[in-house]
C-alpha cells in the first residue's frame, strides 16, 4: 500500500496556540491557514501533543473553533497501522511541526 498524500504532525502549545500551559492563548493564524490549505489539498493532519485528559479536550475544542479538524490525535493514522502491521509509539508522518524541533544540520553547526 502506498500513501498518496502527505502526513503532517503538529504540536499544540506554542505551535498552533501561543499558550501558557494549561491555559489557551492566541492562535498562530499563518500556521492554521497553512494546515487548512494542506488538508483541503488532501494531506492528513495529526495533532501530536503532550496534553491529555481535560487539557487535551480543551485543545481539540479550541482547534475546532479555529476550523482545524484532525485525522488523528496523539495516534497514527489507521492506514499507517495497516501498512506497517503495528501502532508504533512514534507518530509516522512526512513533516513534524513543533516549536522545539531542531534539524540535524543546525545541531551539528551549533556544536562544532
Amino acid at each position: 500500500m502506498e500513501l498518496a498524500n502527505q502526513i503532517i504532525a503538529v504540536d499544540f502549545d506554542n505551535t498552533l496556540c501561543f499558550s501558557d500551559w494549561p491555559n489557551l492563548g492566541k492562535p498562530n493564524l499563518p500556521l492554521i491557514q497553512y494546515l487548512k490549505k494542506q488538508k483541503a489539498s488532501g494531506s492528513k493532519i495529526i495533532l501530536w501533543t503532550c496534553r491529555a485528559g481535560k487539557p487535551l479536550e480543551d485543545a481539540t475544542d479550541w482547534c475546532k473553533k479555529h476550523g482545524l479538524i484532525f485525522d488523528a490525535i496523539n495516534d497514527n493514522l489507521p492506514e499507517i497501522v495497516e501498512l506497517y502491521g503495528n501502532n508504533s509509539r512514534k507518530i509516522t508522518c512526512d513533516v513534524y511541526i513543533d516549536d522545539r524541533n531542531m534539524k540535524i544540520e543546525e545541531l551539528l553547526a551549533a556544536n562544532s
